[in-house]
């Protein structure tokens, strides 16, 4: 019984690990001495949106090779469209939302 217990646990725990990947997703990956270089995800609320930090989601930030903080990436059903990372210089540039926007449009364009 016990084994049962762990395999449905497993299953469960990876059918939900890409689940911040679902549909048409923005996720800001982050730390806490970058929150003020962080884009506002509010323009995004139709959207599924996540924010990760760094010292809480380890294992997200080795698994996705996040290498930048901030970094942005755009999902659309668990595939990476677009990748905004800050560089060394810890700030993501100032038309981050007009290309995440971009890119949505055309996501959003191809369904028809």
């Amino acid at each position: 019984m016990r084994l049962w217990t762990l395999f449905f646990a497993f299953c469960f725990c990876s059918l939900n690990a890409q689940e911040y990947k679902q549909d048409i997703s923005i996720v800001q990956y982050s730390a806490p001495f970058t929150k003020d270089s962080e884009i506002s995800l509010k323009s995004f609320k139709d959207y599924n949106t996540h924010k990760f930090c760094i010292t809480e989601h380890k294992k997200i930030f080795d698994k996705e090779n996040i290498k930048y903080l901030p970094t942005v990436v755009l999902y659309h059903n668990e595939d990476e469209i677009i990748r905004i990372e800050s560089g060394i210089s810890l700030k993501l540039p100032e038309n981050t939302i007009e290309l995440i926007n971009k890119k949505i449009d055309k996501i959003i364009e191809s369904k028809f």
